[in-house]
């Protein structure tokens, strides 16, 4: 089974960027034209593209909806997007959009039967993102973490009809420390829905050893800073992925 790597796009105020550690206060903007950026991820080979609009993260609600449709109006592939969908108007509003996936992270935790019935009503298109900080949940753009472990929130849809988990290692994530194997693999192995790897990604070693675990129920890897910095190749990226 092949690794899906997903190119990652942050949008805030609707402009490109990379976050350390989650934090709105440690931006580096990458661009002006998220739609462009997307092309040219599309160029590279890459047929899914991970979306975050981290300004709705923190809202509770979708803000960036405009750069968003421009991306999902010129990509040809797949869009997973995540951030502050917490309600059934939010999940309605991206799939007409034509956005492939929506990623719920605090909601899910919060509100798990809107989960449940958004997962149920959308087949394959509902992604809950576990958020990790030390091996708690962290929710509300990462800034409050909860007393609740990664693989007990996990298990609690294992019966939802959920097309993936998103694990972030928070502590990792826009720091090229390099992705959390270990405790990516060991939630997989845990659980029967597939996980997506996010946080961290340095080059192509990563994309190495997770594709050595797809066998594991690792879906996919999000790369974006590695890749803004030059540091990946996506051309290198999609193939050894591919070779899964």
């Amino acid at each position: 089974m092949s690794l899906i790597v997903f190119p990652a796009i942050d949008l805030k105020a609707g402009q490109v960027v990379r976050l350390a550690e989650g934090d709105m206060a440690r931006a580096t903007v990458y661009g002006d034209d998220p739609a462009a950026q997307a092309m040219l991820f599309a160029a590279a080979g890459a047929e899914h593209l991970h979306v975050v609009d981290l300004d709705g993260a923190f809202a509770g609600a979708p803000v960036n909806g405009e750069a968003v449709a421009a991306i999902v109006s010129r990509f040809p592939g797949h869009v997973q997007l995540g951030g502050g969908i917490r309600d059934r108007a939010a999940v309605e509003r991206w799939f007409d959009l034509g956005v492939a996936r929506v990623v719920i992270g605090t909601a899910a935790l919060e509100d798990p039967d809107f989960v449940r019935d958004a997962a149920r009503d959308f087949p394959g298109g509902i992604v809950v993102a576990v958020d990790a900080r030390d091996g708690m949940v962290a929710t509300r753009g990462w800034a409050s973490v909860s007393d609740v472990g990664v693989v007990e929130l996990a298990r609690r849809f294992e019966d939802a009809g959920v097309a993936a988990l998103l694990f972030t290692d928070v502590g990792r994530d826009g720091l090229l420390k390099g992705a959390n194997i270990e405790a990516t693999v060991d939630l997989a192995r845990r659980v029967s829905i597939p996980v997506i790897a996010s946080g961290g990604v340095k080059g192509i070693a990563d994309i190495h050893l997770l594709a050595v675990h797809a066998k594991d129920g690792i879906e996919g890897v999000i790369t974006g800073r590695a890749l803004y910095d030059g540091r990946l190749d996506l051309g290198a990226a999609l193939a050894v992925a591919g070779a899964a």
